[in-house]
């Protein structure tokens, strides 16, 4: 039998078969991801300098309880009374309009313009009943605010108890 002198180098390099292997970054895995996912993004949706060109519109809307009445404020930018339908039940809103919109950008000698016409719908839920017959409604500068009365079972739903 021949001896063989013990090398702890080669030893260890017996033991580490995988040392010449990068280590795994995950945070280097999501950069990647996300720079990818951003490409896609935009060749899918090009922009025209800030608006998603590719988008629908979908008014924004902010809705507010207070004792007797829901109190809904939507905002409708560059949209007059005329090309906004309004439709009321007794457990929803539902807004539809057309929105028509033009713009204009000149730079470095040459001028574009783009349009933008399509339909849009928005239908909101109410948490509880409404008398829709009793519903007021105001529009000024590109705002709908909507008042919609609770019906008498729905205030008397929530009693304060006195405990002590």
């Amino acid at each position: 039998m021949a001896l063989v002198r013990w090398d702890p180098i080669r030893e260890i390099e017996r033991l580490e078969p995988f040392r010449d292997l990068d280590r795994w970054d995950p945070f280097r895995e999501i950069e990647t991801l996300q720079r990818r996912m951003g490409r896609l993004f935009e060749r899918m949706l090009p922009t025209d300098g800030g608006e998603r060109a590719g988008l629908t519109f979908i008014p924004a809307a902010e809705l507010e309880e207070t004792e007797d009445a829901f109190k809904l404020r939507v905002e409708l930018p560059g949209l007059t009374a005329k090309d906004v339908t309004v439709e009321v039940t007794p457990e929803a809103v539902s807004i539809t309009g057309e929105r028509k919109s033009e713009t204009t950008t000149e730079r470095e000698g040459y001028t574009r313009s783009e349009f933008r016409y399509g339909k849009f719908q928005r239908v909101i839920p109410l948490p509880s009943t409404v008398k829709n017959q009793e519903v007021k409604a105001e529009y000024k500068d590109g705002i709908l605010r909507l008042n919609l009365p609770k019906t008498e079972a729905e205030k008397q739903r929530a009693v304060k108890v006195n405990l002590g």
